[in-house]
């Protein structure tokens, strides 16, 4: 549990943002929540995709692997039409030479309202 992501969430829905089995790191659905437990970019994609891969990394990060590590992604939106959007954070944030495979889920609605977007992802730590 990374101290820079709040705790509150994950305790009070009873998970854990990544979980470690062996090589392999399981990477809970990273949302737009800020250290604080606020929502960070309110009706802004670009802002959303951007701190729930930041999240990510933070999670990947306290396992001792890097972005490079991730090996899978899926990606639920709430709006499909701002795949690109996602695609272009991607690329970003996943600069290794191998990119990590994607699927684009589309959901009528995420945990709580203000969320557009939330990315889960696998890693191979070995």
């Amino acid at each position: 549990m990374p101290s820079s992501l709040p705790a509150a969430p994950a305790v009070n829905n009873t998970y854990a943002y990544g979980v470690r089995a062996g090589d392999m790191l399981h990477i809970a659905g990273m949302v737009s929540f800020a250290t604080d437990g606020t929502i960070v970019g309110e009706g802004d994609i670009a802002a959303q995709v951007d701190q729930a891969l930041r999240n990510m990394a933070e999670v990947v990060t306290a396992a001792g692997g890097t972005m490079d590590d991730i090996v899978a992604t899926t990606t639920y939106l709430v709006d499909v039409t701002d795949a690109p959007v996602v695609s272009a954070a991607r690329a970003q944030w996943f600069t290794g030479e191998v990119k990590p495979t994607h699927t684009v889920v589309g959901v009528a609605a995420l945990g709580r309202p203000q969320f557009l977007v939330e990315i889960e992802a696998t890693a191979y730590l070995g």
